[in-house]
């Protein structure tokens, strides 16, 4: 029966973009050219809408029993609507959060979905207490925005959640959970449907309608099957999400060593920078989906080590990626204290 669901999902991605393309040009939802994006013409940006539909079709076959479904569905109609006035009046950012607060707020408070504790090697547990719903609620503000922010290249954010999704049904497989599995691969392949018309060259981008959506289920799925368990395994969503959230952090890190707001724009995410190196469009893409892979399979393997091997491994992560940051100038072009170090230690 998950096979239907996601099957019908899949074909209805690909029979609703279509339609919601000549939507988009009719009212006008479209993503005008200018100094920060990469595409040279006016394009429909409310493809979201597509992988909405195609979800909830591909969800309303199998229908997974879950305490937490219903808030997790009304938060997500939320996302998709704050998305879709963004997409259409390009509301402010303060209007934006507070309709991603509002659907995080639905999860947490209404639906209790929430991380109370975890378990520390070697220290027991750590019970959050009263910090257990703004830490929640951070987490799912911080994914859903992660998502938002590498949205950049046509098919990026699709491929990425696309391959996040994956990550998290195995991992969900794994564990037993039956309901994120079902959720998470249903919506994978909502978004793979959807993917066939945003690839290189992108007939219709997601928009925020989309990338919002996205990034608050994988949010909210990937706390949903490893919320109050061991501090190693909480580390098993961050890796599956490497690429967005990696991105975000050394975006911060980027404009506080600028002096610039957090929240301000530019073109030095981990798109921009492939580009500038030499990278094709397409190329930039299909590397970054690569790197997106790489964590999945990391998570995977994370999953199965010992405590010590989930750390060591935890350590080769975090060293490849500053690397990598710092040769592509991720956190800015003078950014470079592990390879200036390397340097010196060399001399």
């Amino acid at each position: 029966m998950l096979f239907i669901a996601m099957s019908v999902a899949f074909i209805a991605a690909i029979i609703l973009t279509p339609l919601v393309i000549k939507f988009a040009y009719r009212i006008g939802a479209v993503d005008r050219p200018n100094y920060r994006k990469v595409h040279a013409r006016i394009m429909p940006r409310i493809g979201g809408l597509a992988i909405f539909g195609a979800f909830i079709i591909g969800y309303a076959i199998l229908l997974p029993k879950d305490e937490h479904a219903v808030s997790i569905l009304i938060g997500a109609v939320l996302i998709v609507m704050i998305g879709f006035l963004d997409d259409m009046l390009e509301i402010t950012a303060k209007a934006k959060m507070s309709g991603q607060l509002a659907a995080a707020l639905v999860v947490v408070l209404w639906g209790g979905l929430q991380i109370e504790f975890i378990n520390l090697p070697f220290l027991g547990q750590l019970d959050f207490g009263y910090l257990s719903i703004p830490i929640t609620i951070i987490w799912i503000i911080g994914i859903t925005n992660a998502v938002n922010l590498i949205d950049g290249l046509d098919g990026l954010a699709a491929g990425v959640s696309t391959i996040a999704l994956i990550a998290i049904t195995v991992m969900a497989l794994l564990m037993g959970d039956v309901f994120v599995a079902a959720t998470a691969s249903i919506l994978a392949a909502s978004s793979l449907g959807f993917l066939f018309f945003n690839f290189h060259p992108a007939k219709i981008f997601m928009g925020d309608t989309g990338s919002l959506f996205l990034g608050f289920m994988i949010s909210v799925l990937a706390l949903l099957g490893f919320k109050n368990v061991a501090v190693v395994s909480l580390v098993i969503p961050i890796i599956m999400l490497g690429v967005p959230i990696s991105d975000t952090f050394f975006a911060i890190v980027r404009r506080v060593r600028m002096k610039q707001s957090i929240t301000a724009a530019d073109k030095s995410h981990l798109h921009h920078c492939l580009l500038r190196v030499g990278f094709s469009h397409r190329q930039a893409v299909l590397t970054i989906y690569g790197i997106a892979i790489l964590f999945g399979a990391a998570a995977v393997l994370f999953s199965q080590a010992t405590v010590w091997g989930a750390l060591l491994l935890i350590f080769v992560m975090l060293i490849v990626i500053e690397l990598f940051v710092e040769l592509i100038g991720l956190a800015g072009a003078n950014y470079r204290p592990l390879l200036n170090l390397v340097r010196m230690i060399g001399k």
